[in-house]
């Protein structure tokens, strides 16, 4: 997931120079959402993993 965050980071980006602003916003709108639920996942992960270590 981080993998097509940073994809869509590249395409936002490229598009900025290019000139396209609205497929660079929507991209790093796209990006943004797939950071934070990435970081969610990788924070859940965590948490059950020493949970499920503790007993």
């Amino acid at each position: 997931m981080l993998r097509w965050a940073i994809i869509f980071l590249v395409i936002a980006v490229v598009a900025a120079i290019l000139g396209f602003g609205g497929i660079a916003g929507a991209s790093v709108g796209i990006a943004k959402i797939l950071f934070y639920v990435f970081i969610a996942l990788f924070v859940i992960g965590l948490l059950m993993h020493f949970l499920r270590g503790a007993s």
